[in-house]
């Protein structure tokens, strides 16, 4: 049997983008050689995409160098279905002609991106043209997911549970920074935590105790992001995660981890560089399994799943919580779409070596591109038959074929 060709697409142009390295490299190294050729797709920090044996190692990445042997810069082929990686082969000498060739062709893209420009639904749209096989959720869940604002707005809608937040812009703090640090104060109180809305990692995201730790914090949100959500804080929660893996109705949730900090959040130093950096999410201190109650397991793995169905993701997420120890309070901090690592570890704790998880994401993601090919679209009416583009343009047409 043919090996299937899987392409990882790793990179863009995101703050976060030496995480999506490191993920990337990791779930590499765990494909089975024996049923996929592995197809590095590197997409660097000014969008420009790139193939080639190099990027499966780290260590091409510090610097990255584009002109290096072994590298071909190449575009996606927009072909419904041709999942071709696309180069310009630039003829030699004065009459050299420009041709377009095909350096390779994937049956399956697997997405691991984490930040904007990727992780946001911005590829999961480009691939949906495409009409190729990926690996992460659509469009809609990717593109909320990222957006902390739009967000919590849909948990409150959905009756999930999540901590009291207002949100603000840039040019709102900027015009009026004393009436927002007032309405923070009297909404939110102290403490409370500022998060850049498309952001993760921990990157911009502060504590603030007071009023000035708050003017701080949000100079510094505002840097990464023009909107940015205040969360309300506890004291001395307990920071619990779970991953979901599944599509549609075939929904399964992991063991739960509990990430060991000596904060109540972690920074991203802690999350990445703790370790060494090169082991990513995989190299963080936590309990596994946590050590919580049978009932408050069951409970963050019913709500888990009941999050994935409601957001219609698919693949793998992980999603975050935080405990309060003190009013036993569950509340839900996010969804990560694309976790870091892909939350292998966690799959490991439950019997489901990182190899089968592969093979589990690759099985999905073809799944759901079969069942969007079944809906139909070649339904048509009668509209353009005996259609006449009148001088008024679109204005007072009507749907039964009359002057437009």
């Amino acid at each position: 049997m043919a090996k299937k060709q899987l392409g990882v697409i790793f990179g863009s142009r995101s703050c976060e983008r030496e995480v999506s390295i490191i993920s990337a490299v990791q779930m590499m190294r765990h494909a089975d050689p024996e049923k996929y050729d592995v197809i590095p797709v590197y997409i660097d920090e000014h969008g420009i995409w790139y193939t080639g044996e190099p990027l499966k190692d780290i260590r091409n990445y510090t610097p990255f160098k584009p002109d290096q042997p072994g590298l071909t810069r190449v575009f996606l082929d927009m072909t419904p279905g041709s999942g071709a990686l696309l180069a310009l082969d630039r003829g030699k000498g004065l009459f050299g002609k420009t041709e377009l060739k095909a350096v390779a062709r994937a049956d399956v893209f697997v997405i691991i991106m984490h930040g904007m420009n990727g992780e946001d639904g911005t590829l999961q749209g480009m691939l949906e043209l495409a009409n190729i096989p990926y690996t992460s959720s659509g469009v809609g869940a990717s593109s909320l997911g990222m957006d902390k604002i739009l967000m919590k707005q849909f948990f409150r809608g959905g009756d999930l549970p999540v901590l009291p937040s207002e949100w603000y812009t840039r040019s709102g703090f900027e015009a009026n920074p004393e009436e927002i640090l007032d309405d923070i104060g009297k909404k939110l109180g102290y403490p409370v935590y500022t998060k850049p809305a498309n952001l993760g990692s921990s990157i911009g995201v502060s504590r603030a105790e007071n009023r000035e730790q708050l003017r701080e914090a949000l100079k510094l949100a505002f840097e990464y992001d023009r909107r940015v959500l205040v969360e309300k804080g506890l004291t001395k929660p307990i920071e619990l995660n779970c991953s979901v893996l599944g599509y549609d109705e075939d929904v399964e949730a992991s063991p739960i981890e509990m990430p060991v900090s000596g904060e109540d959040t972690l920074t991203f130093s802690e999350k990445y560089l703790a370790g060494g950096g090169s082991k990513g999410m995989a190299s963080l201190k936590r309990v596994l399994p946590a050590p919580i109650e049978d009932e408050l397991k069951d409970r963050i793995q019913k709500l888990s799943k009941r999050i994935f169905r409601m957001m219609d993701c698919k693949g793998l997420v992980r999603i975050d919580y935080m405990f309060d120890r003190e009013g036993g309070g569950l509340y839900i901090t996010e969804i990560n779409t694309i976790p870091g690592s892909l939350a292998f570890y966690l799959w490991e704790n439950a019997g489901l070596p990182y190899r089968k998880l592969v093979d589990k994401m690759v099985d999905l993601a073809e799944r759901a591109n079969r069942e969007k090919n079944q809906a139909n679209y070649a339904y048509t009416s009668d509209i353009l038959k005996g259609a006449v583009l009148g001088t008024k343009g679109a204005k007072g047409s009507k749907a039964g074929g009359a002057k437009l």
